[in-house]
């Protein structure tokens, strides 16, 4: 199956770029059969969309943190394929049942934030329960009885994927099959997970070779991943990346795309029975390597001495006039050792100036210029 073609075959034009609101999906939403079952601190609706009449079933949510849209544009691909009445399609909702909220957290989405309202991480609040929105997902959770869980989201654009010492890839996307114990043992649920997860894999190292990975498991009763899996529940955690000047996540959404759609294909062809441990262990972790600017051999003058230094810089993401843009800020200054650049400056022991410092000082912009003749704004070489 070409992965990429279908994506855009049945890519939900409507939805672009970072900021993904309700108002955005709303009138897609409107094309299907879809019921509000609950409603968030601000008293807005979430949306529950079912489809499929097959007997296993899968519980996906998306935007559970406001500022982690890719998924949910990916989501809204895969409803448009699910419903093309392609003999593909018709297959797979034989299969299965789904039950989607493609936006859990409205409220944070609006704002561009990771919390809720009452500024709550709700992937924090799965045993207290605390938050309209985290009820409402337990409710579905509870009613639906899932047989698989996806748990959707985005990572930030420092994580990559260390193959080597001169070899740094970015996570442009990574899962985990979360820990059910503090002992983070493997059980029979949480190999079902793996498999999903290798097969996914699998489809995704021919488009992106050496750019997926493996979150980190730690144990976390309070993570609702954690939680379902604890339920005995398999759970695959989803995380959309950074590909390479993709800051829009355009190119990351058809790689979720392709994992939902390898995922989902390996459940309706296999017995998840076999132990795909190794296979799993073998992706490579998530580590924080990048910035996403790295300024070599800087020459600063500092009291009254020449100095050749590294230093980092990181984009901020603001949302303004319901866009998202990217403000790059001073990050870290020496100690980059062990941290690549997405965009990597050497300056060639040009001078550091910026108009009032003659060092990069933490937190401010990335206007400066290296020497006569490097002239940076907003992080990157104005040519």
């Amino acid at each position: 199956m070409n992965y990429l073609q279908l994506q855009q075959q049945y890519k939900e034009e409507s939805l672009f770029g970072r900021y993904i609101a309700l108002k955005h999906i709303e009138p897609i939403l409107s094309q299907y059969s879809v019921e509000v079952i609950g409603f968030s601190v601000l008293n807005k609706p979430i949306y529950q969309l079912e489809c499929g009449t097959g007997a296993i079933k899968i519980l996906m949510w998306s935007q559970m943190h406001g500022n982690e849209s890719t998924t949910t544009k990916a989501l809204f691909d895969f409803l448009n394929f699910l419903h093309s009445e392609t003999p593909e399609s018709q297959q797979l909702l034989r299969t299965f049942r789904f039950c989607i909220l493609p936006m859990l957290n409205p409220d944070g989405a609006a704002l561009y934030t990771r919390e809720n309202a009452n500024k709550v991480d709700l992937n924090r609040d799965a045993q207290n329960l605390s938050q309209p929105e985290s009820q409402i997902l337990r409710a579905v959770f509870n009613r639906f009885q899932p047989h698989y869980c996806y748990n959707l989201h985005d990572q930030r654009t420092i994580f990559g994927l260390e193959h080597s010492e001169h070899n740094v890839k970015p996570a442009t996307v990574s899962f985990l099959a979360p820990a059910y114990n503090e002992a983070r043992e493997i059980n029979e649920v949480r190999l079902k997970a793996i498999s999903v997860i290798v097969a996914m894999n699998k489809a995704l190292q021919a488009l992106i070779p050496g750019q997926v990975g493996r979150f980190d498991d730690s144990f976390n009763l309070n993570c609702v991943g954690d939680t379902f899996q604890h339920f005995n529940v398999p759970t695959i955690l989803f995380e959309a990346g950074h590909f390479p000047k993709d800051y829009e996540r355009e190119e990351t959404r058809k790689y979720i795309f392709t994992a939902l759609v390898a995922g989902i294909q390996y459940l309706r062809e296999n017995d998840v029975v076999n132990n795909k441990t190794e296979d799993y262990l073998n992706i490579p972790q998530n580590k924080v390597v990048f910035y996403d600017f790295v300024y070599k051999n800087v020459k600063i003058n500092y009291d009254d001495n020449e100095k050749i230094i590294n230093f980092a810089a990181q984009y901020k993401e603001v949302l303004q006039q319901d866009k998202v843009t990217f403000e790059a800020k001073i990050a870290q200054v020496g100690g980059l050792e062990n941290f690549s650049g997405h965009i990597t400056v050497d300056a060639e022991r040009q001078v550091y100036t910026d108009g009032e410092y003659d060092f990069p000082n933490i937190e401010r912009n990335a206007d400066f210029c290296l020497g006569k003749n490097i002239k940076i704004v907003n992080g990157l070489v104005k040519t």
